[in-house]
């Protein structure tokens, strides 16, 4: 039985786990949630993820929400290297660079593609002050990030791992928006991410949300 994978590929936690499935070359359906008919907030739903939010994901018996949480389980299920779990080192630089994901990187860039994709999309106006003010954020995360890759090939380290596959759904929202642009003052940041999207995983998720399958 196929896994199955519930949300819409705008969202970038979607996109997290689709590049983990795509990198094991795993067998699973991506089922639509349609969040403007309320659809996550229904009983089936939430029997998925008890929070009313996408993504949920089922592998037989195994209900999980939380995609990070989800990757690490896809990729613990068909034993891939991108966890680096047989170095104690390797696999704590993982999860240091998982967290500035979370906490630095993501902060920083989410509220310019909101700007951008979502509010447009729901008929709004975007608010040029807060994509300024995120800007100047996002330039001081990537002085450290552009440290770290003149030092390391990856984020962790000389290896891809998912600390810079976790980067790729909020990178490509970027990428969507006239502010990609930010990366050209960054030249290490620029060919680290040049570099995920030759992956062929990532190749296949830019056709998934790109909608040519």
């Amino acid at each position: 039985m196929a896994m199955k994978l519930y949300g819409v590929t705008l969202s970038p936690n979607v996109t997290r786990i689709l590049v983990c499935l795509e990198e094991v070359g795993a067998q699973y359906e991506l089922v639509p949630v349609s969040l403007p008919a309320g659809e996550h907030k229904q009983p089936h739903h939430l029997a998925r993820n008890p929070f009313g939010q996408i993504p949920a994901f089922e592998d037989g018996d195994v209900v999980l929400f939380e995609s990070r949480a989800i990757s690490r389980y896809v990729l613990r299920k068909y034993k891939s290297d991108l966890l680096k779990e047989g170095s104690l080192v390797e696999a704590a630089m993982v999860d240091v660079w998982l967290d500035v994901e979370t906490s630095q990187y993501n902060p920083a860039i989410s509220p310019i593609t909101f700007q951008c994709l979502i509010v447009p999309m729901k008929g709004g106006v975007t608010d040029q002050l807060i994509i300024d003010a995120s800007l100047e954020k996002l330039t001081k995360v990537l002085e450290v990030y552009e440290a770290r890759l003149s030092k390391s090939k990856y984020l962790a380290g000389d290896f891809v791992s998912l600390a810079d596959l976790s980067h790729f759904p909020s990178t490509y929202n970027l990428s969507l928006t006239p502010y990609i642009s930010v990366l050209e003052s960054y030249p290490h940041v620029k060919a680290w991410w040049e570099d995920l999207l030759s992956r062929p995983g990532v190749k296949k998720v830019v056709c998934i949300r790109q909608g040519n399958k």
